[in-house]
């Protein structure tokens, strides 16, 4: 039987890899996709714990973030699209937008 414990675990692992891919990557695309991973280990514990006390609060947050984070990546994403055309880059290192 699968128990709370086993949800936390997994998404401890799932944050820690979006932790990792944020702090280790310098694409921007790849951060992005470390940011979602990191929100949907948030949204892992908000539902084993919803479902653990039987309410539905977290699942309400859950979707909440869900909403949220489809908006940061419509917007994430056309940033990324506008400054790869001005810079023709993604890598984080070679940007320097308070610069001329």
């Amino acid at each position: 039987m699968v128990t709370l414990q086993h949800y936390l675990i997994l998404s401890a692992l799932l944050f820690s890899i979006g932790l990792a891919g944020l702090v280790i990557r310098r694409n921007i695309l790849i951060i992005f996709m470390s940011i979602e991973l990191i929100l949907n280990a948030a949204n892992l514990v908000f539902i084993a714990f919803s479902r653990y006390r039987a309410n539905l609060d977290g699942q309400v947050a859950a979707f909440f973030v869900i909403a949220v984070a489809a908006a940061e990546a419509a917007v994430g994403l056309a940033i990324v699209i506008a400054i790869f055309r001005n810079r023709s880059t993604v890598k984080v290192d070679e940007l320097n937008l308070m610069r001329n």
